[in-house]
């Protein structure tokens, strides 16, 4: 007998999660649907609960107000997701820089090679043999501090690990035969790199840019809660963070608590999405 009825699901009859790239898949979209709700947040909430209310201040966590109340009586749901949707924008505009920074100087340094190599290869070791942290708070008082010193820190301080590895990619696809034969047709070493290596690159690029953010966005947060960066006014992860820290003493666990997981979670969720971009474009592992 025809069955004249077809279920909803039919479509995911020839999808099974019982192999590996099935499951990646499906945690990319998870993770990927979970960033954009919270780059697009504040289009999507309203700012109600940013506006002082001393009859509400100093409240636990409740219903009405999950991740309870400031001293000042404002919704710390609301600030937490402001402070991350800041945190996340920062991250990505500082974290693609950083990374078209890191394809340029690490194409560049492979394919011309000679002393441009060896220039480059030493300031990626200067980069490394400093200390992460005071690198960048130095560089955040060169640029002036502010956002701006924030954000040209961040940008100009990631971009040597993922420049050393498309650097070493870029060498391991230079001595492919058909590389080989573009050169001895007359083709520059600028027009190999363009044609020949960057899509190739594609890949690695992109996983690393991935990764990328989660240390971007921890940054902002860390330079953020010393008091670099962004005033005091906005609603950022590090200023939340910062701001608690004095009312822990009395009790008022969820004023650290809460955004701190809830910065944990954005980050590990980029983390992720990261290693589940680089499962997927492995070719060892994608069709697993």
């Amino acid at each position: 007998m025809i069955s004249l009825t077809k279920s909803p699901f039919s479509f995911l009859r020839g999808f099974s999660f019982s192999n590996r790239r099935s499951r990646i898949l499906v945690m990319i979209g998870l993770c990927t649907l979970i960033l954009s709700v919270l780059l697009l947040i504040t289009h999507i909430i309203s700012s109600e609960g940013l506006e002082i209310s001393l009859s509400t201040r100093n409240q636990p966590p409740t219903l009405a107000h999950p991740f309870g109340t400031d001293w000042l009586g404002r919704d710390m749901l609301v600030r937490t997701l402001h402070g991350l949707n800041l945190s996340l924008w920062v991250g990505l505009l500082t974290a693609t820089v950083s990374a078209i920074f890191g394809l340029i100087l690490g194409t560049i340094s492979a394919t011309l090679g000679g002393r441009v190599d060896a220039v480059i290869t030493w300031i990626i070791d200067v980069f490394f043999s400093l200390p992460h942290l005071v690198l960048i708070i130095l560089v955040a008082f060169a640029a002036g501090g502010g956002t701006r010193g924030l954000i040209i820190s961040i940008a100009l301080t990631h971009w040597s690990g993922l420049a050393r590895i498309l650097r070493a990619e870029v060498f391991q696809v230079k001595s492919s035969d058909y590389v080989q034969l573009s050169a001895k047709l007359g083709h520059s070493p600028l027009w190999i790199a363009y044609h020949h290596m960057l899509p190739h690159l594609v890949p690695q690029f992109l996983v690393g840019l991935v990764l990328l953010f989660p240390h971007a966005i921890l940054h902002e947060a860390g330079l953020t809660f010393l008091g670099l960066g962004i005033s005091p006014e906005t609603p950022a992860i590090g200023i939340i963070l910062s701001e608690s820290m004095r009312y822990l003493s009395a009790g008022y666990w969820w004023l650290a608590v809460l955004p701190g997981v809830a910065l944990l979670i954005a980050v590990q969720t980029f983390e992720i999405l990261g290693q589940s971009l680089r499962a997927l474009l492995d070719p060892k592992t994608s069709q697993e």
